[in-house]
């Protein structure tokens, strides 16, 4: 498989993810329909929309600096650290990408992250222990994933997300205060039992069942800045090799939040050698065995 085959797939398996999103929101409509009518559901949907999409804009436009501000990070310039802000700039010329604003994160742990609405208005932050554990070649593949979530526009593509994300949890939140303080079921249009046990079981699951896509999503643009940072490097090992370091380290970050977890090019809390089942279902990142695995398909063979 090219590196072309796999951002092709996980473009296509982001979408899918994004398409039952939208189902599970249409399945919750129902159910909340079942329950309170017509125009009921109408009315939560429309309060649990507005919420939603008013939070992922107050996220979508200050985002970045929120982030920047949780960890810490500290803008630098050319003269600051010419090494680090040349190698952001040759890897944006060669992608065609403007220049980001380049941050600095005071931490031993090996990692980096992007951040920003769109190219114009992108950040990347970089550790200093990246800076000092990292050769030149593993350096400049793990700043080339982080371009690439810049390039691919991923962080509207999870703005979107957080949308819906929130949309599913407050629509299930809002019916059962709702229901809690006084709300009546409603039963009119006779629909049996079996369906009301139906649309109060998919309204109990919905809020979980989007949190694990939502991880879902957030572990398919790794992969896909996996595949096109090594497309702009051409040399996938470099992007392994830094990837078995952070593996070897693993190292916990001594700034980090829940909040902005997704954002890093490895999970920042030290779980490298997380490997699969339930804590790969819950985690924001793929194992990093696993993207190690596709970067040396990606290369032809291991690379060691």
């Amino acid at each position: 498989m090219t590196t072309y085959d796999v951002i092709r797939s996980n473009k296509r398996k982001s979408i899918f993810l994004i398409v039952v999103f939208v189902v599970i929101i249409l399945g919750i409509g129902w159910a909340v329909n079942v329950f309170e009518g017509q125009s009921g559901a109408y009315g939560i949907i429309f309060l649990a929309a507005l919420i939603s999409i008013f939070s992922a804009l107050i996220g979508y436009y200050g985002g970045a600096a929120i982030a920047l501000r949780t960890n810490s990070a500290h803008e630098i310039t050319k003269e600051d650290n010419p090494y680090l802000y040349r190698m952001v700039e040759n890897l944006c010329i060669a992608s065609g990408l403007p220049v980001p604003r380049v941050y600095v994160v005071d931490d031993p742990a090996i990692n980096a992250f992007a951040t920003g609405r769109n190219p114009k208005h992108a950040h990347i932050a970089v550790t200093t222990g990246a800076l000092a554990k990292l050769e030149n070649e593993e350096l400049e593949g793990v700043i080339a994933h982080e371009l690439s979530h810049v390039q691919n526009y991923d962080i509207l593509f999870l703005t979107l997300v957080v949308v819906l994300v929130g949309t599913i949890v407050l629509l299930s939140d809002v019916f059962f205060r709702f229901r809690l303080f006084g709300g009546r079921g409603n039963n009119r249009n006779g629909i049996g039992g079996i369906f009301m046990l139906i649309a109060l079981i998919l309204l109990i699951l919905s809020p979980i069942i989007a949190q694990l896509i939502k991880f879902a999503i957030s572990r398919k643009r790794e992969y896909l800045a996996d595949a096109s940072g090594s497309l702009l490097t051409r040399y996938p090992q470099g992007l392994a090799h830094a990837l078995r370091k952070i593996q070897a380290d693993d190292l916990k970050m001594q700034h980090v939040s829940n909040a902005t977890a997704h954002l890093f090019l490895a999970n920042p809390f030290g779980a490298a050698n997380i490997k699969g089942g339930m804590a790969k279902l819950f985690s924001t990142h793929p194992p990093l065995q696993e993207r190690i695995a596709a970067l040396e398909k990606m290369a032809g063979g291991p690379t060691e």
